[in-house]
């Protein structure tokens, strides 16, 4: 059977005019046809081709079509059957199309239905096959920490990764909330020689700072009212593999002297316990904030941030890096295409939109954006019209006034649409965006009392 054709169909009927008559017709198409009289062949044939659709006789000496489209339907159930027959009765043809068949035909069928019956049955053959690709790809273990990148400052990137992942040495990563910083630290620790243990990720902004130093440190029983048991912390747990300190500049200053304590000591002693133990982890943090403006208002120390300073890697925003939109618009739509069992491309429109979108959410929201849109398309491709409004170009904020206004003018309006699409809920218009509530009250508070200037 071959490749190039327009699907490899199979004929199973035990009457050889009626398997003559169709593979001539269906041939003609472009199809490559194979025939069988019976049932045992039939399967024997399944093995040895790789089968786009079938189409099968109900009434057979042996086994009958029934019998053969059960055995289809467990070992090959993504091959579209059809049955056609001479002997058809309304509650036959009720049965097949309940127990899963693609069509019915009575003998003799009309050829031209027969012919646009079976194109649309190997084209959904097709979608599926292709999906099953797509599935396997976005579950392989090679693809799991994948950073999706082709820009200059990425692909610069990419070189400092592989030149220190191997290294002891800290590796700070900067950049805006959304931007991948988790990634680039889970793709250091995946591609080092501690790939076998533990990667702890322990975003500081999200834990109370009472909590924070016995979630890091760990407690004994009884170290404080509520520690009903021992508890062992994330420096513990991170032993042997890597640390991911997200968001280190939300550390307050005491915890910032424990830490660098611990990185200069190799060891740690639990909460309730004078007894010190050794820990062995490669320290990567991640900041969205300006460390060394911090250091000068005395809200960072410094000997901590030349310590986790060693190796620095910027991430830059999604809006100086808009030629790596393409390969990332694939990637998410192919991710909840699998999820949501479509097969789905995206529109000329929708990939300019994107183009003149400041992406305050950076690729985080892209993310969030891709997924809405999966969910909520109807046809075959994303539309402008499965995308929230602010992408629509027939919008008052059209592409061309977009063009002509500032950063942080476009910010602010996305702030605007996002809160007013929630109806004032700030929460859910952070999580709209992709950024932090944190960020997103920041940028709010930045619109409302905007710094003077001289």
């Amino acid at each position: 059977m071959g490749s190039h054709c327009m699907g490899d169909i199979l004929i199973v009927d035990d009457e050889p005019n009626a398997v003559k008559v169709l593979s001539s017709i269906l041939s003609q198409e472009g199809y490559d046809v194979c025939g069988s009289k019976d049932v045992e062949s039939a399967t024997r044939m399944m093995h040895k081709g790789n089968i786009d659709a079938i189409i099968t006789d109900l009434r057979m000496p042996g086994k009958d079509g029934m019998e053969f489209f059960g055995y289809v339907k467990e070992n090959y159930p993504h091959i579209p059957v059809i049955f056609l027959t001479a002997y058809g009765t309304v509650e036959s043809a009720v049965h097949a199309i309940q127990q899963g068949a693609f069509y019915y035909f009575i003998k003799p069928p009309d050829y031209v239905q027969l012919k646009s019956t079976v194109a649309k049955a190997v084209e959904s053959r097709r979608l599926k096959r292709e999906l099953e690709i797509a599935k396997e790809d976005h579950s392989n273990e090679n693809n799991k920490y994948r950073i999706i990148a082709r820009t200059p400052g990425m692909l610069e990137i990419f070189k400092t990764i592989e030149a220190v992942k191997d290294s002891e040495s800290s590796v700070l990563i900067c950049g805006e909330t959304g931007t991948g910083k988790e990634l680039i630290a889970k793709g250091l620790h995946y591609s080092s020689a501690r790939r076998e243990k533990s990667f702890i990720a322990v975003n500081c902004a999200a834990i109370p700072k009472e909590l924070m130093e016995s979630e890091l440190c760990g407690y004994e029983r009884g170290a404080f009212t509520g520690a009903l048991s021992r508890r062992i912390g994330r420096f513990e747990d991170a032993s042997g593999g890597t640390l991911f300190l997200d968001e280190i500049g939300e550390l307050g200053l005491p915890l910032q002297a424990k830490l660098l304590r611990v990185l200069q000591e190799k060891e740690i002693e639990r909460l309730g316990s004078n007894k010190t133990i050794k820990v062995d982890f490669r320290l990567i943090c991640s900041t969205n904030r300006d460390l060394e403006k911090e250091m000068q208002e005395k809200h960072f120390r410094d000997d901590l941030f030349y310590r986790i300073n060693v190796v620095s890697i910027h991430v830059p925003p999604l809006r100086e890096k808009k030629d790596d939109i393409p390969i990332l618009v694939e990637e998410f739509v192919k991710e909840f295409c699998v999820r949501e069992k479509k097969l789905l491309t995206v529109s000329d429109q929708v990939m300019n939109a994107f183009y003149e979108y400041p992406w305050p959410g950076n690729i985080r929201q892209l993310r969030n954006i891709i997924e809405r849109a999966v969910v909520l398309a109807k046809g075959e491709s994303i539309t402008l019209g499965d995308l929230p409004e602010e992408f629509n170009p027939l919008k008052e904020r059209s592409v061309e006034v977009s063009r002509r206004k500032t950063l942080k003018e476009m910010e602010l309006q996305a702030i605007k649409d996002s809160l007013q699409r929630c109806n004032g809920n700030k929460s859910k218009a952070a999580k709209m965006l992709g950024i932090s509530r944190k960020a997103f009250y920041k940028r709010l508070n930045d619109e409302l009392y905007p710094m003077k200037t001289d």
